[in-house]
């Protein structure tokens, strides 16, 4: 049976891990043509120096059901976006989707550091690499994009425009980045809905990523062997949650009514029936607010 998202063509631009990953294995599981990019490949690492690939996650959402087609790309270089769009456009002649989850700052923040003392190098180049790097590459999409009506852009972040709003994000660099996205999202909604494409911001919750079960000590098979430690994070989420949230709107005919709006993968779950992989729907950014942040001790009843 073809996949609702048969025909369809994707770009998950920054594919090689964590959300990135997941989003692209849930559209390929939807039947999508999947164009994945990132810095990391089996020839070359990035300066994260991990081991997952952009080739990996291509060959990941063809397993899925799709057909992943990794395009190592680094999304600071026009030239380079440019020549990617380009061959999606010479390929495929369309571009239905385009996920902008770029970001390649896990090392480059520090917590809790005003920004005097924050490293500036460290600080802008964070900046670059999540900020420039979406405005560089839905430049250069969008046009794609547009040509035909019911194209879709998302704008992954981390937290929603309300949550962002009332609570200062790990420092100054990181909290100007994840609301700079947040923005993005609202202001491609007033350029893109009259045009008759629809673009939303969306975060997962607290992302049972690679780095973040390495950073626990565990693996996904047992990655409640951290609550030990970190209890809060029994609300956690594997990054295809976030990957269904992206096909559920990528498969909506009436995506429109989200045009430039906040979404998270916990508030669309019971929109639109799906689960994460062990058929919870963990809602992080309710939990956040109504149970960790004011103090109170982990549970999750009601909230997973």
């Amino acid at each position: 049976m073809p996949g609702p998202l048969e025909g369809k063509v994707a770009l998950v631009a920054g594919a090689t891990r964590g959300a990135g990953r997941g989003i692209a294995v849930e559209l390929g599981a939807a039947g999508a043509t999947v164009y994945v990019t990132g810095r990391t490949t089996r020839a070359r690492r990035s300066e994260y120096d991990r081991p997952e690939t952009v080739e990996d996650t291509a060959d990941l959402v063809t397993a899925a059901g799709g057909q992943g087609i990794a395009v190592p790309t680094d999304h600071l270089e026009p030239t380079a976006v440019r020549a990617l769009v380009d061959r999606i456009d010479d390929e495929q002649g369309r571009l239905d989707v385009l996920v902008n989850d770029i970001w390649g700052g896990e090392h480059l923040f520090a917590w809790d550091t005003p920004v005097w003392e924050h490293d500036l190098d460290n600080g802008l180049r964070l900046l670059r690499l999540a900020v420039e790097t979406h405005a560089i590459t839905s430049h250069h999409a969008l046009p794609l994009l547009l040509r035909r009506p019911g194209g879709l852009v998302v704008e992954v972040t981390d937290g929603t425009a309300e949550y962002n709003r009332d609570t200062y994000r790990v420092s100054f660099f990181y909290d100007l980045a994840k609301s700079s996205v947040l923005r993005m999202a609202f202001a491609l909604g007033h350029e893109l809905g009259p045009r008759g494409a629809t673009a939303v911001a969306l975060t997962p919750g607290w992302l049972r990523s690679e780095i973040m079960l390495d950073q626990f000590g565990v693996r996904e098979e047992n990655w409640r062997d951290a609550l030990e430690h970190v209890p809060h994070f029994a609300i956690s989420e594997t990054p295809r949650y976030v990957g269904r949230a992206v096909t559920a709107l990528a498969t909506d005919p009436q995506v429109a009514r989200w045009n430039g709006q906040s979404l998270s993968s916990g508030q669309l779950a019971p929109v639109y029936g799906f689960t994460d992989l062990d058929g919870s729907r963990p809602d992080a950014w309710r939990y956040l607010v109504e149970v960790q942040d004011v103090g109170k001790p982990a549970d999750t009843t009601g909230y997973r």
